[in-house]
């Protein structure tokens, strides 16, 4: 029962929102590290997804933990922000809107954003549906050759493009949640949030430039 009324509550929520955040930062910088691969050439890339495809269990493992933490970070945010806005008088939400960042003010909105990027990413470089003409593709050594079929997505502006915007409003979201999460989690204070605040934008900022240096990189011959 008193497990029950926790995660009800506000602050039960705003633990399980800061828990699922931040597994879900450390999944964002862990799979960019796997993603930079690409500038090592395709055998690296490929080799790197070979092994993934023969720890198949365990990588399925540890997508349905990702969904799940997807899922309920999402839930629980929207749960939250209902129960804020039923709370607020509108007079204190105008003034609060007037000091609050861009991506403080924007984080239901990019959220629900990520989420349908994810569910695209998904059918594009998992179950590789989207694009069947480039997705099925093998190299000499007959793996799936992941690095072909990157290079031949982002070479259409329009997934640059969609990855490009889908990038930058994940890192605006990483930004402003990851120095609330750890306020929330306690490991902050007022003394030093400015400092995990800058902190958290300069980690997000170089996320942003990992990410987007693929397409880029791409559309501009470097990588190809």
């Amino acid at each position: 029962m008193l497990q029950s009324e926790f995660i009800t509550s506000s602050i039960g929520k705003k633990i399980v929102i800061a828990v699922t955040g931040l597994f879900l930062f450390g999944f964002v910088i862990g799979h960019l590290a796997g993603n930079l691969l690409i500038f090592a050439g395709p055998d690296a890339l490929n080799s790197y997804a070979r092994k993934l495809r023969d720890l198949a269990p365990l990588v399925w493992s540890a997508r349905f933990v990702l969904l799940a933490s997807v899922v309920f970070h999402i839930w629980t945010s929207i749960l939250l922000t209902i129960e804020n806005r039923a709370a607020r008088p509108i007079g204190y939400e105008v003034r609060k809107t007037i000091q609050t960042s861009i991506a403080a003010r924007t984080m239901m909105l990019s959220g629900l954003v990520i989420l349908a990027f994810i569910i695209y990413h998904l059918l594009h470089f998992t179950f590789r549906v989207t694009h069947p003409e480039i997705s099925h593709l093998t190299d000499s050594l007959g793996r799936h050759d992941v690095y072909s079929m990157v290079v031949l997505s982002f070479q259409k502006v329009y997934i640059s493009a969609v990855y490009g915007i889908a990038m930058t409003l994940l890192c605006l979201h990483l930004a402003h949640g990851a120095s609330s999460w750890l306020q929330t989690l306690g490991w902050n204070n007022e003394r030093t949030q400015p400092l995990f605040v800058r902190i958290s934008a300069a980690v997000s900022l170089l996320i942003l430039i990992g990410y987007v240096s693929i397409p880029i990189s791409v559309l501009c011959g470097v990588v190809k």
